[in-house]
């Protein structure tokens, strides 16, 4: 078989054009954004315009029917060009988790009623698994759905939903068999915004990331009709779930390796501009050894993530790739995010500059869509057969 490592030309223009509309749209007042904590919904609907909100769904339903190589490459350019990963992380949770579950695995009915609106940005989508006491072991969740009549009914809390606060519809995961066996235990459910019984938390302030808006679902006596299940009955966990996790791990991580870029070329500006010693920072060896090791870490996370991202879309096992891949690129973020602070000194450290924010941006990946110590068991566990 032929290797063959390039993007086309449209993929690179494409790209490029999402991090020029970036620079114009997503950059302004980022950091003011990131300090006050504040989701932008102007801006969001900018996306939404620009054809971002619905990348890899189909033209048919609203979507720009982007494949799966050409979707990363996007949340790559917004990324870069806009310094805004609290947005990324919105509309990678939008993307990933709230809109692709719903064309894989709704009816055609459902499509057509969420997918048109979804895409085009008016509605924004969520996922809800996460709970109090069920992070990384998904299987433990509490969150229950009695059946009453042609509904389901609701109760439990879930916890760290993304988008929480601002959804139009979010995906719930809950135990509708106790006691069936741990993988068809659960279904997943639509709940539209405004249904009774479904109450968004206070946006949490996190660390990093914070013009995504994150918060607490409650669930209590919360009827939603039988037609709002997603997927057949006890499915949600293993293939709803674990789709939205591999999404995650190969597509929604790609805004990272943007984030990588664009703090590689803050660097060597400031590497040349600065002077110390009565020469330029960039000419010491010390600091041409740290650039030198960001931009083998970028190339090395890009090329683990296209290996994954081109297996997916080719429809082949890429369980093990995929995870090799949001391991590989959390630790560099983290790894790329200091050696960044380092060069700019003082000036990293204060809000002024972006690169502060970038190691509360980049400590998320380790921990958000399964740990880094759930992606080295599945790496292990691939290998050994389990």
């Amino acid at each position: 078989m032929a290797l063959d490592f390039s993007f086309t030309e449209e993929q690179l223009a494409f790209r490029k054009s999402v991090r020029d509309f970036a620079e114009k749209v997503v950059w302004p007042g980022s950091g003011q954004r990131d300090v006050e904590g504040r989701f932008d919904p102007e801006i969001w609907r900018a996306c939404g315009d620009f054809g971002l909100c619905g990348l890899p769904i189909p033209e048919e339903y609203g979507g720009q029917g982007a494949d799966i190589v050409t979707s990363c490459l996007a949340l790559e350019g917004l990324e870069e060009g806009g310094r805004d990963s609290g947005l990324l992380l919105s509309l990678g949770a939008h993307l990933c988790i709230g809109t692709v579950p719903i064309w894989l695995h709704g009816t055609e009915e459902q499509r057509r009623r969420y997918l048109p609106k979804l895409c085009s940005g008016e509605w924004i989508g969520a996922f809800a698994i996460t709970e109090p006491e069920a992070g990384s072991d998904a299987a433990a969740i509490k969150t229950t759905a009695r059946r009453d009549g042609e509904h389901w009914v609701l109760d439990g809390t879930k916890t760290f939903i993304t988008n929480g606060p601002v959804a139009d519809v979010v995906n719930v995961v809950a135990v509708t068999d106790p006691s069936a066996a741990s993988g068809q235990r659960m279904s997943c459910f639509m709940v539209d915004k405004g249904t009774p019984g479904m109450t968004a938390g206070k946006h949490m302030d996190k660390m990093g990331n914070r013009s995504s808006p994150t918060s607490e679902m409650f669930f209590s006596d919360c009827a939603v009709h039988e037609s709002q299940m997603l997927g057949p009955e006890g499915s949600a966990l293993w293939k709803v779930g674990f789709e939205c996790f591999d999404w995650e791990r190969t597509v929604m991580i790609a805004a990272s390796i943007g984030g990588m870029e664009a703090q590689l070329g803050a660097c060597v500006e400031y590497a040349k501009q600065r002077v110390a010693f009565g020469k330029p920072i960039a000419q010491f060896e010390m600091i041409q050894d740290k650039l030198a090791r960001m931009r083998v870490s970028i190339n090395a996370s890009r090329w683990l993530l296209y290996h994954a991202a081109w297996l997916k879309q080719q429809g082949l096992p890429h369980m093990q790739e995929a995870s090799i891949a949001k391991y590989f690129i959390a630790d560099a973020g983290m790894q790329n995010a200091l050696e960044a602070v380092q060069i700019f000194g003082g000036y990293g450290y204060v809000k002024e500059f972006p690169v502060e924010r970038s190691i509360r941006d980049a400590k998320l990946a380790a921990i958000g869509g399964g740990t880094s110590e759930i992606q080295k068991m599945i790496i292990a566990r691939t290998m050994l057969g389990g």
